[in-house]
């Protein structure tokens, strides 16, 4: 299996917004990062922005 790739980068958020985003990603059990990939990766593909995923073996890759 290939191996992701990931880049970092610094994200300012106003104390407001950051707060929401942590209550948020608590009441999700995930991380404050997981919580920011996800709302980016929901927000992408709701947008129709997401790279094709390749087919293997007729199935498509999530």
């Amino acid at each position: 299996m290939a191996e992701k790739s990931t880049k970092s980068f610094i994200l300012r958020v106003d104390a407001e917004t950051m707060n929401a985003i942590e209550a948020w990603a608590a009441d999700e059990f995930r991380s404050t990062n997981g919580q920011l990939q996800w709302i980016i990766t929901e927000a992408l593909r709701k947008a129709k922005r997401l790279p094709k995923k390749k087919k293997d073996n007729g199935t498509e890759q999530l």
